[in-house]
């Protein structure tokens, strides 16, 4: 969903002006993110009758829940009245897509598909444990990686690693190629349960795999290491993780990897 978002900002009489440029800077660094995450699509300064500027945004956002839990991090949210006017398609939108006349049904449904976007949700950094190799099996060469520990840090989620419950059951190919099937639990710092469970393939040359097996310090530009991504919870706050696609990228250090998950929406 889109939504036109109308801010005025005020800071109150006695502020510091040390403590408003602070907080416009940081504010500046939060809009980068925002646009980073695909939150934050434009904005405008708008000079209203009255002669007092405002300003405008156009965000997007999955419900106005989540614009509103956006919106209430900014570093200026405090000394803001905000008006929020969620945007619906108009037929006459010089904008949109012209409407084609499908010459067969698959180019109909073609037509009608959104572009998907990434929206960041958490970097979660993990300490592993040393690798039970249970050898060649049925299935392939068997590894089982432990979790020891970790934490997540995101726009809307940060929390820890549930040690003993979280791993890496990963199967590896002959030429290196790891077949991940990570299974892990998570706590968020309001006490929240969150059970992930990632499948995946790490994959690169011969060389740098290789590199990677002798636990070297890899830049992750020179390898694969991308995730699809399923999270459940309990919690009706959270229900939303339930319901969303995600995938990950990962990258692995000495003693630790690190996977950066988005929802696809």
């Amino acid at each position: 969903m889109e939504f036109l978002v109308e801010f005025e900002i005020n800071p109150p009489e006695g502020i510091p002006e040390s403590e408003v440029v602070d907080r416009e800077e940081a504010e500046t660094a939060a809009a980068g993110t925002l646009v980073e995450e695909g939150h934050l699509i434009r904005v405008w300064m708008l000079t209203a009758p009255d002669g007092e500027s405002r300003i405008l945004g156009l965000y997007r956002a999955d419900n106005r829940a989540q614009l509103d839990r956006l919106i209430a991090a900014l570093p200026l949210y405090e000394w803001m009245r905000v008006t929020v006017m969620p945007l619906e398609p108009h037929p006459n939108d010089p904008g949109a897509s012209p409407r084609i006349e499908p010459v067969s049904r698959d180019l109909a449904m073609s037509d009608q598909l959104p572009d998907p976007r990434l929206t960041r949700v958490y970097r979660l950094d993990v300490t592993l444990g040393q690798p039970l190799d249970l050898g060649e099996t049925s299935q392939g060469r068997r590894r089982i990686v432990p979790w020891r520990g970790g934490a997540f840090t995101g726009p809307e989620l940060s929390g820890e690693v549930i040690p003993g419950a979280s791993a890496d059951w990963q199967i590896v190919l002959p030429d290196g190629t790891a077949l991940a099937d990570i299974r892990y639990t998570l706590q968020t710092d309001g006490g929240e349960l969150l059970y992930g469970r990632s499948r995946g393939v790490r994959h690169g040359s011969a060389e740098i795999l290789a590199r990677l097996a002798r636990g070297e310090d890899v830049d992750p530009s020179e390898y694969t290491f991308r995730t699809a991504t399923e999270i459940e919870t309990a919690s009706p706050e959270l229900d939303w993780l339930n319901k969303g696609v995600f995938i990950s990228v990962g990258a692995r250090q000495p003693g630790g990897v690190t996977y950066e998950t988005y929802l696809v929406g």
